[in-house]
């Protein structure tokens, strides 16, 4: 026997240990609540009233497209997180397909550059709302960074704290946002009034003629972070049950709650209030609760926020961490404390997610991020070509679980991103500063990868690992 075949036995033993292993602290309503917390976040939101402001009908039929996409992009991720069940999900899988380069490129570019500025988005909108519950009482930008540090301390103490932290984050995010839109749908606590204004449209006419595929782009930002399960996949119990049936069900979920969402909205707000507002589920929440509203929409934000922060932190270290053991990262990421969490990724994802806060505003940040994402895209046509890759080079390996149709869900998650990509600016007059900004930042996360590769790895960009 070759000394390869003994080396790819050897680790295949070993992830089958790691798979089947009794030990994980993580079951699989924690693994949902961590998809859901990070998908659903106050731009969600904000995009879900603006999309059912925009198309109403279409809008529904926009998210169901988007669902579709998203599934296909879980597939994919299911099937290269059980292949290669390690801390460095994406760049451990783009390594085996097409190499160290793009591996470092998807992961900085598509995760770390976008939870950097993401986050302090949602800390700005924390603090807006704080401020108009709670009118002077507390200074200017504390509260979003003490949740910051909680928040850090937890995810630095365990995965078992993280995972009870994150259940009680869900539960209350979840039960608020049903919460308003039952209330909203039935009117118990304000009977529906007459709605002034531009009435949102429950026709057919956009899905008829096909033009709700206009607003998948906008429909797509619902869905997106599911995949953020990968990276505890050491910490999960039964990952080969649990991983893909996590993402599939969760963006279910995360779809009836949108939905419940968006169209409670539609009978309180006109077009002009869902477009036009900057923080759109307070004036919902004010409608529907009255007085109450602002402090329900609080606790929406907060619990959002939180979520996504804990989320972020829990799973972004990780891949980091994996990275690390694969060159592919600072040495120092590798370390981990007594509790065994990667303690020096958790610190400066911390550190470098309250830089921008503390030295930006809201409005530069939101270009930033918008501009980001294009590359969070990349990351996903990145994962599907990784999928084709694999089933071509490495036909024999173990497979705990296979996309269904292949190559269909890869083929359509490309085009779907490429598409996204190139509908991401929210206006027009706003494209060539979002496209050259992703650009700039893509660049050089690019430049900086490649001399890394080069000359810290001594590989060449595109030598896939076979091992």
């Amino acid at each position: 026997m070759s000394d390869l075949t003994v080396t790819q036995n050897a680790k295949m033993a070993s992830s089958n240990a790691l798979l089947n292993s009794s030990s994980k602290k993580i079951g699989l309503l924690t693994m949902m609540s961590i998809c859901i917390g990070l998908v659903i976040v106050q731009g969600a939101m904000i995009s879900g009233l603006q999309g059912v402001g925009m198309g109403g009908t279409t809008f529904l039929f926009a998210m169901m497209a988007a669902l579709l996409i998203s599934q296909c992009n879980a597939m994919s991720f299911a099937e290269l997180s059980l292949m290669f069940p390690q801390e460095g999900t994406l760049a451990t899988y783009t390594q085996k397909a097409i190499g160290h380069f793009p591996a470092i490129v998807a992961v900085f570019a598509g995760y770390v550059v976008v939870a950097c500025l993401a986050i302090p988005v949602e800390m700005f909108l924390v603090d807006a709302m704080v401020g108009e519950l709670l009118p002077g009482v507390f200074p200017e930008k504390v509260i979003p960074l003490a949740i910051l540090v909680v928040l850090t301390i937890t995810n630095l103490v365990g995965a078992d704290v993280f995972a009870k932290v994150q259940n009680v984050l869900a539960f209350i995010l979840v039960s608020a946002l049903i919460i308003l839109g039952l209330v909203a749908i039935t009117g118990i606590d304000q009977p529906h009034a007459v709605v002034s204004g531009t009435h949102v449209s429950w026709g057919f006419d956009g899905v008829v003629d096909g033009s709700f595929i206009g607003l998948i782009a906008l429909a797509m930002w619902l869905f997106v972070g599911a995949e953020y399960i990968c990276p505890m996949i050491n910490e999960v119990k039964d990952p080969v049950k649990n991983i893909p049936k996590a993402m599939q069900l969760s963006l279910f979920a995360i779809f009836g709650i949108f939905a419940l969402f968006v169209y409670g909205a539609s009978l309180y707000l006109n077009t002009e209030t869902l477009l036009g507002s900057p923080i759109p589920y307070l004036d919902y929440s004010n409608a529907v609760f009255g007085k109450a509203g602002l402090f329900i929409a609080t606790i929406m934000g907060l619990a959002a926020t939180c979520s996504t922060i804990n989320t972020i932190l829990a799973a972004l270290p990780r891949m980091l961490h994996g990275m690390a053991k694969d060159k592919q990262a600072f040495p120092v990421l590798k370390a981990t404390n007594r509790f065994n969490t990667p303690w020096v990724g958790i610190v400066m994802m911390a550190v470098l997610s309250s830089i921008p806060f503390i030295a930006l505003g809201i409005d530069s940040l939101i270009v930033l991020v918008i501009a980001a994402t294009t590359s969070y895209l990349l990351a996903y046509i990145i994962a599907h070509v990784d999928v084709i890759v694999l089933r071509m080079r490495m036909p024999k390996h173990q497979r705990p679980y296979k996309t269904p149709f292949y190559p269909l869900p890869q083929i359509l998650g490309i085009a779907a991103m490429v598409y996204v990509a190139l509908n991401n600016s929210p206006s027009p007059e706003m494209t060539q500063t979002v496209y050259s900004i992703a650009g700039g930042m893509l660049s050089v996360i690019c430049l900086i990868a490649a001399v890394w590769v080069k000359f810290y790895m001594k590989r060449d960009l595109f030598e896939a690992d076979m091992d």
